[in-house]
């Protein structure tokens, strides 16, 4: 498969970069209110820091699109696959950005990430999105067939997101096509629901023999599981933003139920896998070699739950549940388990996961530190704090967090995040600072939100204050 490209737009397109980056890089200040809280400054500044290190380094005007590997200096190198994930991801931050910032330029820039979607991984034939290409000669060749619910709510997530800044009606053309293709494909209408890996066309892999009897292969055919499911809510709440429509609210709504309801156990974590029926999956009667070289199936994974934590306020509040208590509930118990098991108290930031062994016995399996669940954490704690201010400590948390983030996980040298903590991985330091599962949708929309907070205008928080 061999796709040519659009050199006289992308020509233009670089012109266009060049001369933007001419230009001042301090956007338009928000004024604020009289009194500053401290950590207001220093945020502000390392999001622009951030900001200013990804674009317009990322912006591939050869072959379209966004650049996918760069070292710990921000040299390009690397195979600079083109994934589904974090093409859309950058499409959705850069149409942030300009929202946030009031700036064409970064419209400009979710555009070129929209083009790139259009005309290189939408499937004339079968519909969807491919979920990787690759890089041949001055073509782009396909490197995987089947298609991912996942990787396509992000897809649906940077088109709704860059249609509300730009009011572009072919980019929401193409996310309702999306919607339309996963709810013919994807959605389970029996117990609800998204699967998430499909054929080519779509096809369930329910009734695909698998010869080998691959035990990963078999669950990925057979089990649901929370990673799409949160991200598919998050791709639902955008879109319903956009285009409240009867079908898309009632997605959103049964997600909304199933994450916080049954996904999310009693204990207030997230099950990682389950049943098509949604029972869930367990391996604690497995042997503990198995269990131990298992771990990424069943685990209890702190950054989810307090991402989700999040999500499920957002999808309330964009649907316009009123007081809607239940769901605050929820996350608020989602972050206290997080606290309680999975927190750093001596020098702050959240652990990877951890293993329930039985009802009572419990412990931490993985102590690494990684950047993304960092982000969310920030941007949770701040939210708790905001949502409950007679807890004092959310907030005493909160800028523990960020006092970790600043001095674990922010590169001052060569600026963006590393990829794990140096309290845990002092290697980290000369790690790519990005790759295809690295972009920055996480850090920056954690920053951003919390930015909004501190400055009192964030309207999540006015649904309970």
């Amino acid at each position: 498969m061999r796709l040519s490209f659009h050199f006289v737009s992308l020509f233009r397109f670089g012109i266009y970069i060049f001369l933007a980056s001419l230009c001042s890089c301090n956007e338009k200040e928000v004024p604020r209110t009289e009194k500053t809280d401290p950590l207001l400054h220093p945020i502000e500044a390392s999001l622009q820091d951030l900001v200013d290190i990804w674009y317009p380094k990322a912006i591939d005007t050869v072959h379209g699109g966004f650049w996918s590997d760069f070292s710990y200096k921000w040299e390009k190198e690397g195979k600079q696959q083109k994934m589904l994930v974090s093409q859309a991801r950058h499409i959705w931050t850069a149409a942030t950005l300009a929202s946030f910032y009031k700036s064409e330029k970064y419209e400009k820039i979710a555009s070129h990430g929209v083009q790139f979607l259009r005309n290189h991984m939408w499937d004339e034939d079968n519909g969807g999105f491919f979920t990787l290409l690759g890089i041949e000669g001055d073509s782009l060749r396909l490197l995987s067939k089947g298609k991912s619910a996942y990787g396509n709510s992000f897809a649906i997530y940077g088109l709704a997101t860059y249609y509300k800044v730009s009011k572009d009606s072919a980019a929401l053309h193409l996310a309702k096509k999306t919607f339309d293709w996963l709810e013919e494909h994807a959605h389970d209408s029996v117990y609800g629901g998204y699967f998430d890996v499909l054929q080519q066309d779509g096809s369930w892999m329910l009734d695909v023999t698998d010869n080998s009897k691959n035990y990963e292969n078999f669950i990925r055919k057979n089990w649901k599981d929370q990673n799409s499911s949160i991200h598919l809510l998050e791709s639902l709440t955008a879109l319903y933003d956009v285009w409240p429509s009867d079908l898309v609210k009632t997605r959103l709504e049964e997600l909304l139920v199933l994450i916080r309801d049954t996904i999310t156990t009693d204990k207030g974590y997230l099950t990682l896998h389950l049943e098509r029926d949604w029972t869930p999956v367990s391996l604690r009667d497995s042997s503990e070699t198995y269990r131990s070289s298992h771990f990424y199936l069943d685990h209890v994974s702190f950054g989810h739950d307090v991402e989700t934590a999040f999500l499920l306020l957002e999808a309330s509040h964009v649907l316009g549940v009123p007081n809607d208590s239940i769901t605050l509930r929820k996350a608020k118990k989602m972050i206290d388990h997080s606290l309680e098991w999975g927190w750093d108290h001596q020098v702050g930031g959240f652990y990877d996961g951890g293993y329930y062994w039985s009802a009572n016995e419990r412990n931490i399996v993985n102590k690494s530190k990684v950047w993304w669940t960092e982000a969310e954490a920030l941007n949770s704690l701040l939210l708790m704090a905001q949502l409950y201010p007679e807890e004092m400590r959310y907030d005493s948390l909160f800028r523990k967090q960020w006092e970790y983030l600043d001095t674990y996980m922010i590169d001052h040298t060569y600026k963006g995040w590393y990829h794990e903590g140096l309290d845990t991985d002092p290697s980290a330091k000369k790690d790519a600072k990005a790759h295809i599962w690295k972009v920055n949708y996480h850090n920056i929309r954690s920053l951003i939100n919390v930015i909004r907070m501190l400055r009192s205008d964030f309207p999540l928080t006015n649904d309970y204050l």
